[in-house]
Protein backbone atom coordinates (compact mmCIF):
# COMPACT_ATOMS: atom_id res chain seq x y z
CA UNK A 1 0.00 0.00 0.00
CA UNK A 2 2.90 2.22 0.89
CA UNK A 3 4.01 2.96 -2.59
CA UNK A 4 7.52 5.59 -3.21
CA UNK A 5 7.39 5.56 -7.09
CA UNK A 6 9.56 7.73 -9.16
CA UNK A 7 6.61 9.05 -11.21
CA UNK A 8 5.18 12.35 -10.85
CA UNK A 9 1.92 10.90 -10.25
CA UNK A 10 3.39 9.77 -6.80
CA UNK A 11 4.66 12.96 -5.32
CA UNK A 12 1.57 14.19 -3.82
CA UNK A 13 0.90 10.79 -2.07
CA UNK A 14 4.72 10.87 -1.12
CA UNK A 15 4.39 14.25 0.80
CA UNK A 16 1.58 13.05 2.30
CA UNK A 17 3.16 10.52 3.61
CA UNK A 18 6.65 12.51 5.09
CA UNK A 19 3.82 15.26 6.51
CA UNK A 20 2.30 12.36 8.64
CA UNK A 21 5.51 11.13 9.71
CA UNK A 22 6.69 14.57 10.64
CA UNK A 23 3.66 15.20 12.55
CA UNK A 24 3.82 12.07 14.42
CA UNK A 25 7.21 13.19 15.43
CA UNK A 26 6.93 16.61 16.37
CA UNK A 27 4.01 15.19 18.59
CA UNK A 28 6.15 12.60 19.80
CA UNK A 29 9.31 14.77 20.42
CA UNK A 30 7.19 17.32 22.88
CA UNK A 31 6.83 14.51 25.75
CA UNK A 32 10.21 13.21 25.23
CA UNK A 33 11.73 16.90 26.10
CA UNK A 34 8.83 17.23 28.81
CA UNK A 35 9.45 13.72 30.34
CA UNK A 36 13.31 13.86 30.21
CA UNK A 37 14.44 17.08 31.48
CA UNK A 38 11.19 16.94 34.08
CA UNK A 39 12.24 13.17 35.37
CA UNK A 40 15.63 14.23 35.45
CA UNK A 41 14.86 17.28 38.09
CA UNK A 42 12.87 15.15 39.74
CA UNK A 43 15.75 12.10 40.48
CA UNK A 44 17.98 15.15 41.14
CA UNK A 45 16.20 16.45 43.83
CA UNK A 46 15.38 12.82 45.27
CA UNK A 47 18.79 11.96 45.23
CA UNK A 48 19.86 15.26 47.11
CA UNK A 49 16.91 14.12 49.56
CA UNK A 50 18.51 11.00 50.19
CA UNK A 51 22.12 11.76 50.01
CA UNK A 52 21.50 14.65 52.55
CA UNK A 53 23.11 14.70 56.08
CA UNK A 54 19.93 15.73 58.22
CA UNK A 55 16.46 14.10 58.06
CA UNK A 56 14.16 16.96 59.45
CA UNK A 57 13.44 20.44 58.73
CA UNK A 58 11.94 23.19 61.05
CA UNK A 59 11.26 26.62 59.20
CA UNK A 60 9.00 29.32 59.49
CA UNK A 61 7.11 31.48 56.93
CA UNK A 62 8.27 35.01 55.89
CA UNK A 63 12.40 35.78 56.20
CA UNK A 64 14.25 35.03 59.24
CA UNK A 65 11.40 33.80 60.93
CA UNK A 66 12.67 31.11 63.16
CA UNK A 67 13.57 33.08 66.76
CA UNK A 68 15.68 32.00 69.77
CA UNK A 69 17.48 29.70 67.68
CA UNK A 70 20.41 28.85 70.05
CA UNK A 71 17.69 28.01 72.71
CA UNK A 72 15.88 26.01 70.01
CA UNK A 73 19.15 24.29 68.97
CA UNK A 74 19.48 22.94 73.10
CA UNK A 75 15.61 21.60 73.13
CA UNK A 76 16.31 19.86 70.07
CA UNK A 77 19.51 18.03 71.36
CA UNK A 78 17.10 16.93 74.68
CA UNK A 79 15.43 14.77 72.58
CA UNK A 80 16.41 10.98 71.94
CA UNK A 81 17.59 10.05 68.79
CA UNK A 82 18.83 13.92 67.59
CA UNK A 83 22.37 13.66 67.10
CA UNK A 84 22.81 17.17 65.48
CA UNK A 85 20.80 20.36 64.76
CA UNK A 86 22.34 23.24 63.13
CA UNK A 87 20.42 26.62 62.63
CA UNK A 88 21.11 28.43 59.28
CA UNK A 89 21.37 31.84 58.82
CA UNK A 90 21.31 33.30 54.99
CA UNK A 91 21.65 36.37 54.03
CA UNK A 92 23.43 38.63 51.35
CA UNK A 93 26.19 40.83 52.43
CA UNK A 94 28.92 42.43 50.76
CA UNK A 95 32.80 41.49 51.22
CA UNK A 96 35.67 43.87 50.59
CA UNK A 97 38.82 42.14 50.15
CA UNK A 98 42.49 43.88 51.09
CA UNK A 99 42.77 44.93 47.21
CA UNK A 100 39.60 47.00 47.75
CA UNK A 101 37.27 44.84 45.82
CA UNK A 102 33.78 44.56 46.69
CA UNK A 103 31.09 41.81 45.98
CA UNK A 104 28.13 40.83 47.12
CA UNK A 105 28.03 37.54 49.18
CA UNK A 106 25.82 35.20 50.47
CA UNK A 107 26.15 35.10 54.18
CA UNK A 108 25.33 31.38 55.98
CA UNK A 109 25.66 31.93 60.08
CA UNK A 110 25.72 28.37 61.62
CA UNK A 111 26.69 26.70 64.67
CA UNK A 112 29.99 25.13 63.19
CA UNK A 113 30.01 21.78 65.85
CA UNK A 114 26.55 21.35 64.62
CA UNK A 115 26.69 21.98 61.00
CA UNK A 116 29.08 19.49 59.61
CA UNK A 117 27.34 16.25 60.98
CA UNK A 118 24.16 17.82 59.31
CA UNK A 119 26.07 17.45 55.90
CA UNK A 120 25.50 14.86 53.81
CA UNK A 121 28.32 12.63 52.28
CA UNK A 122 28.68 14.83 49.02
CA UNK A 123 28.80 18.18 50.76
CA UNK A 124 31.09 16.53 53.69
CA UNK A 125 34.13 16.74 51.32
CA UNK A 126 33.87 20.32 49.69
CA UNK A 127 34.49 21.70 53.63
CA UNK A 128 37.46 21.58 55.46
CA UNK A 129 37.43 18.94 58.47
CA UNK A 130 37.27 20.10 61.28
CA UNK A 131 35.77 23.22 60.54
CA UNK A 132 37.56 26.23 61.84
CA UNK A 133 35.40 28.85 62.95
CA UNK A 134 36.34 29.62 66.56
CA UNK A 135 34.06 28.39 69.40
CA UNK A 136 32.44 24.98 67.89
CA UNK A 137 29.19 25.63 69.78
CA UNK A 138 29.14 29.30 69.24
CA UNK A 139 28.24 29.79 72.77
CA UNK A 140 31.21 31.97 73.99
CA UNK A 141 29.79 35.28 71.80
CA UNK A 142 26.59 34.63 72.41
CA UNK A 143 26.84 34.43 75.79
CA UNK A 144 23.47 33.51 76.78
CA UNK A 145 21.63 36.23 74.42
CA UNK A 146 23.77 39.15 75.54
CA UNK A 147 26.06 38.60 72.54
CA UNK A 148 28.67 40.40 75.13
CA UNK A 149 31.07 37.70 74.35
CA UNK A 150 34.31 37.90 72.47
CA UNK A 151 33.88 36.52 68.98
CA UNK A 152 37.19 35.48 67.02
CA UNK A 153 35.92 37.00 63.36
CA UNK A 154 37.04 33.48 61.93
CA UNK A 155 35.38 32.90 58.50
CA UNK A 156 35.76 30.55 55.09
CA UNK A 157 35.29 31.64 52.13
CA UNK A 158 34.03 29.74 48.73
CA UNK A 159 36.97 28.89 46.24
CA UNK A 160 34.87 30.89 43.37
CA UNK A 161 35.19 33.93 45.61
CA UNK A 162 38.92 33.65 46.80
CA UNK A 163 40.31 32.62 43.33
CA UNK A 164 38.61 35.43 42.04
CA UNK A 165 39.58 37.80 44.61
CA UNK A 166 43.10 36.32 45.35
CA UNK A 167 41.60 35.44 48.83
CA UNK A 168 43.88 32.64 50.71
CA UNK A 169 43.72 30.95 54.35
CA UNK A 170 45.54 33.56 56.90
CA UNK A 171 44.04 36.35 54.40
CA UNK A 172 41.62 39.44 55.96
CA UNK A 173 38.28 40.35 54.70
CA UNK A 174 35.76 43.13 55.25
CA UNK A 175 32.81 41.75 55.60
CA UNK A 176 29.63 44.42 55.96
CA UNK A 177 25.73 44.29 55.76
CA UNK A 178 25.69 46.76 53.45
CA UNK A 179 27.98 48.53 51.03
CA UNK A 180 29.86 50.39 52.69
CA UNK A 181 33.26 49.39 54.11
CA UNK A 182 33.24 51.63 57.05
CA UNK A 183 30.72 49.66 58.47
CA UNK A 184 32.54 46.60 58.32
CA UNK A 185 34.38 43.92 60.61
CA UNK A 186 37.57 42.60 59.34
CA UNK A 187 37.34 38.91 59.56
CA UNK A 188 40.35 36.02 59.21
CA UNK A 189 39.95 33.79 56.41
CA UNK A 190 40.49 30.31 58.21
CA UNK A 191 39.62 27.93 54.89
CA UNK A 192 37.78 27.63 51.77
CA UNK A 193 35.20 25.63 50.59
CA UNK A 194 33.44 24.32 47.43
CA UNK A 195 30.13 25.28 46.03
CA UNK A 196 28.32 22.90 44.28
CA UNK A 197 24.43 24.05 42.97
CA UNK A 198 22.95 21.99 45.70
CA UNK A 199 24.27 23.33 48.41
CA UNK A 200 23.65 27.50 48.17
CA UNK A 201 22.52 27.46 44.39
CA UNK A 202 23.68 29.04 41.37
CA UNK A 203 23.72 33.21 42.83
CA UNK A 204 25.85 31.52 46.08
CA UNK A 205 29.33 31.16 43.98
CA UNK A 206 30.45 33.25 46.12
CA UNK A 207 29.34 32.93 49.56
CA UNK A 208 31.23 33.11 53.43
CA UNK A 209 30.52 30.81 56.43
CA UNK A 210 30.63 32.37 59.72
CA UNK A 211 29.61 32.02 63.18
CA UNK A 212 25.77 31.85 63.48
CA UNK A 213 26.14 34.61 66.66
CA UNK A 214 28.59 36.84 64.37
CA UNK A 215 26.17 36.99 61.53
CA UNK A 216 22.90 38.00 63.40
CA UNK A 217 25.13 41.12 65.49
CA UNK A 218 26.24 41.89 62.24
CA UNK A 219 22.77 42.18 60.28
CA UNK A 220 20.65 43.42 63.38
CA UNK A 221 19.42 40.14 63.84
CA UNK A 222 20.68 39.45 66.95
CA UNK A 223 19.09 39.10 70.88
CA UNK A 224 18.51 42.67 71.04
CA UNK A 225 16.70 42.71 67.99
CA UNK A 226 13.16 43.28 68.67
CA UNK A 227 11.56 42.00 64.98
CA UNK A 228 13.41 38.76 65.00
CA UNK A 229 15.74 38.07 68.39
CA UNK A 230 18.23 35.35 67.75
CA UNK A 231 17.25 34.82 64.55
CA UNK A 232 17.32 31.71 61.31
CA UNK A 233 15.47 30.39 58.68
CA UNK A 234 15.83 27.17 58.98
CA UNK A 235 16.98 24.49 61.43
CA UNK A 236 18.25 21.09 60.05
CA UNK A 237 18.11 18.24 62.26
CA UNK A 238 19.92 14.80 62.02
CA UNK A 239 19.09 11.80 63.96
CA UNK A 240 20.68 8.57 64.71
CA UNK A 241 20.89 5.86 61.97
CA UNK A 242 18.37 3.22 64.05
CA UNK A 243 15.71 6.59 63.58
CA UNK A 244 16.70 7.22 60.26
CA UNK A 245 16.26 4.14 58.78
CA UNK A 246 12.98 3.41 60.21
CA UNK A 247 10.04 5.58 58.72
CA UNK A 248 7.87 5.02 61.59
CA UNK A 249 10.53 6.12 64.38
CA UNK A 250 11.19 9.26 62.48
CA UNK A 251 7.38 10.29 62.10
CA UNK A 252 7.01 9.87 65.83
CA UNK A 253 10.34 11.82 66.72
CA UNK A 254 8.96 14.25 63.84
CA UNK A 255 6.28 14.41 66.06
CA UNK A 256 8.19 15.44 68.94
CA UNK A 257 10.05 17.90 67.32
CA UNK A 258 6.39 19.58 65.88
CA UNK A 259 4.99 19.66 69.96
CA UNK A 260 8.37 21.76 71.13
CA UNK A 261 7.51 24.11 67.93
CA UNK A 262 3.81 24.17 67.16
CA UNK A 263 3.88 27.35 65.39
CA UNK A 264 6.54 26.47 62.83
CA UNK A 265 6.39 24.06 59.88
CA UNK A 266 8.32 20.46 60.41
CA UNK A 267 9.02 18.53 57.82
CA UNK A 268 11.15 14.90 57.64
CA UNK A 269 12.81 14.21 54.64
CA UNK A 270 11.07 11.31 53.90
CA UNK A 271 7.65 12.92 53.85
CA UNK A 272 9.57 15.88 51.43
CA UNK A 273 10.87 12.42 49.38
CA UNK A 274 6.94 10.72 49.53
CA UNK A 275 5.58 14.78 48.15
CA UNK A 276 8.46 14.60 45.87
CA UNK A 277 7.32 11.28 43.75
CA UNK A 278 3.49 12.23 43.87
CA UNK A 279 4.24 16.06 42.19
CA UNK A 280 6.78 14.15 39.88
CA UNK A 281 3.84 11.33 39.14
CA UNK A 282 1.39 14.27 38.74
CA UNK A 283 3.75 16.41 36.44
CA UNK A 284 4.56 13.33 33.90
CA UNK A 285 0.87 12.62 33.95
CA UNK A 286 0.42 16.35 33.28
CA UNK A 287 3.59 16.44 30.29
CA UNK A 288 1.27 13.26 28.39
CA UNK A 289 -1.57 14.86 28.73
CA UNK A 290 -0.47 18.19 27.15
CA UNK A 291 0.92 15.87 24.69
CA UNK A 292 -1.90 13.99 23.84
CA UNK A 293 -3.20 16.81 21.80
CA UNK A 294 -0.40 17.08 19.41
CA UNK A 295 -0.12 12.56 19.27
CA UNK A 296 -4.25 13.16 18.55
CA UNK A 297 -4.08 15.84 15.79
CA UNK A 298 -0.66 13.66 14.26
CA UNK A 299 -2.99 10.57 13.94
CA UNK A 300 -5.69 12.55 12.45
CA UNK A 301 -3.15 13.09 10.13
CA UNK A 302 -1.82 9.62 9.34
CA UNK A 303 -5.83 8.50 9.00
CA UNK A 304 -6.49 11.23 6.58
CA UNK A 305 -3.27 9.94 4.67
CA UNK A 306 -3.84 6.27 4.77
CA UNK A 307 -8.26 7.13 3.92
CA UNK A 308 -6.43 8.92 0.63
CA UNK A 309 -4.36 6.16 -0.30
CA UNK A 310 -7.20 3.71 0.31
CA UNK A 311 -9.13 5.86 -2.00
CA UNK A 312 -6.06 6.00 -4.60
CA UNK A 313 -5.91 2.19 -4.65
CA UNK A 314 -9.79 1.82 -4.68
CA UNK A 315 -9.68 0.32 -8.03
CA UNK A 316 -6.61 -1.96 -7.38
CA UNK A 317 -8.57 -3.13 -3.95
CA UNK A 318 -11.49 -4.07 -5.69
CA UNK A 319 -9.40 -6.46 -8.31
CA UNK A 320 -7.63 -7.66 -5.66
CA UNK A 321 -11.04 -8.77 -3.46
CA UNK A 322 -13.02 -9.72 -6.91
CA UNK A 323 -9.94 -12.57 -7.50
CA UNK A 324 -10.71 -14.07 -3.76
CA UNK A 325 -7.76 -12.53 -1.77
CA UNK A 326 -9.01 -12.50 1.75
CA UNK A 327 -9.97 -9.66 3.39
CA UNK A 328 -7.65 -10.04 6.42
CA UNK A 329 -4.55 -9.95 3.86
CA UNK A 330 -5.96 -6.47 2.64
CA UNK A 331 -6.33 -5.34 6.12
CA UNK A 332 -3.22 -6.46 7.11
CA UNK A 333 -1.20 -4.07 4.70
CA UNK A 334 -3.01 -1.31 5.41
CA UNK A 335 -2.77 -1.54 9.16
CA UNK A 336 1.43 -2.98 8.41
CA UNK A 337 0.93 0.58 6.36
CA UNK A 338 -0.13 2.44 9.16
CA UNK A 339 2.54 0.82 11.86
CA UNK A 340 5.48 1.28 10.31
CA UNK A 341 4.61 5.20 9.49
CA UNK A 342 3.82 5.29 12.99
CA UNK A 343 7.32 3.48 13.93
CA UNK A 344 9.61 5.92 11.72
CA UNK A 345 7.41 8.66 13.20
CA UNK A 346 7.72 7.88 16.81
CA UNK A 347 11.41 6.79 16.50
CA UNK A 348 11.95 9.98 14.68
CA UNK A 349 10.44 11.98 16.97
CA UNK A 350 12.42 10.01 20.38
CA UNK A 351 16.04 11.45 17.85
CA UNK A 352 14.32 14.55 17.87
CA UNK A 353 13.10 14.85 21.13
CA UNK A 354 17.11 14.14 22.09
CA UNK A 355 18.84 16.58 20.22
CA UNK A 356 16.67 19.20 21.14
CA UNK A 357 17.15 18.63 24.62
CA UNK A 358 21.13 18.27 23.82
CA UNK A 359 20.98 20.90 21.86
CA UNK A 360 19.23 23.45 25.26
CA UNK A 361 21.91 22.13 27.11
CA UNK A 362 24.52 23.50 25.44
CA UNK A 363 22.87 26.93 23.81
CA UNK A 364 20.15 27.42 26.10
CA UNK A 365 20.17 30.27 29.15
CA UNK A 366 22.19 29.28 32.20
CA UNK A 367 18.86 27.89 34.61
CA UNK A 368 17.19 26.27 31.25
CA UNK A 369 20.97 24.53 30.41
CA UNK A 370 20.87 23.17 34.10
CA UNK A 371 18.03 21.50 34.57
CA UNK A 372 18.62 20.10 30.63
CA UNK A 373 21.79 18.61 31.86
CA UNK A 374 20.24 16.84 34.25
CA UNK A 375 17.70 14.97 31.83
CA UNK A 376 17.07 10.85 32.06
CA UNK A 377 15.91 9.24 28.75
CA UNK A 378 14.36 6.50 30.97
CA UNK A 379 14.34 3.67 28.07
CA UNK A 380 11.36 1.63 29.47
CA UNK A 381 9.04 5.02 29.07
CA UNK A 382 10.48 5.84 26.13
CA UNK A 383 9.65 2.34 24.77
CA UNK A 384 6.28 2.57 26.38
CA UNK A 385 5.73 5.84 24.51
CA UNK A 386 6.82 4.72 21.09
CA UNK A 387 4.59 1.04 21.51
CA UNK A 388 1.66 3.58 22.88
CA UNK A 389 2.10 5.89 19.47
CA UNK A 390 2.09 2.25 17.27
CA UNK A 391 -0.89 1.11 19.03
CA UNK A 392 -2.57 4.23 18.79
CA UNK A 393 -1.94 3.97 15.27
CA UNK A 394 -3.92 0.75 14.86
CA UNK A 395 -7.23 3.36 15.36
CA UNK A 396 -6.29 5.44 12.58
CA UNK A 397 -5.48 2.07 9.86
CA UNK A 398 -9.01 0.93 11.25
CA UNK A 399 -10.55 3.58 9.69
CA UNK A 400 -9.06 3.16 6.21
CA UNK A 401 -9.30 -0.38 6.57
CA UNK A 402 -13.16 -0.12 7.23
CA UNK A 403 -13.49 2.02 4.41
CA UNK A 404 -11.51 -0.38 1.78
CA UNK A 405 -13.84 -3.52 3.56
CA UNK A 406 -16.77 -1.67 2.81
CA UNK A 407 -16.44 -1.05 -0.93
CA UNK A 408 -18.29 -2.92 -3.39
CA UNK A 409 -16.36 -4.59 -5.80
CA UNK A 410 -19.08 -3.32 -8.63
CA UNK A 411 -18.45 -0.12 -7.69
CA UNK A 412 -14.55 -0.11 -7.29
CA UNK A 413 -14.30 -1.77 -10.85
CA UNK A 414 -16.66 0.67 -12.47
Amino acid sequence: MMRWGRGGSLRHSRLQVVLAVAAIATAVALPVVLVSVGGGVSSHELANLQNAGYQIVVSAGGVHGITHAHGYTDQLLGLQGVTAASPVLSITIDAFSTSGSVAPVLAEGVIPGQFAPTLGPAEAGLFPKPIVLGDPTDSIHFANGTYAGPATYDVLVSSPFANQYHVAQGSRVILSPVANRTLGTTYNVTGTFGVPPSVLGPTGAFAVLLPLSDLQAMTGLAGGSSVAPDAADTIQVSVAGSVATNPGALDNLRGEVQSLFPYYGVSSLTQEAQQLEAASGVLTGFYLALSSVGLTVGLLFLALVLLRRVEADRRSIGIRRALGVPSGSIAGEIVGGGALLASIGAAAGVAAGYLIVEALAKWASSAVQEAAQLAVFDPVLLGELVAAVIALSLLASGVATRAALRTEITEALR
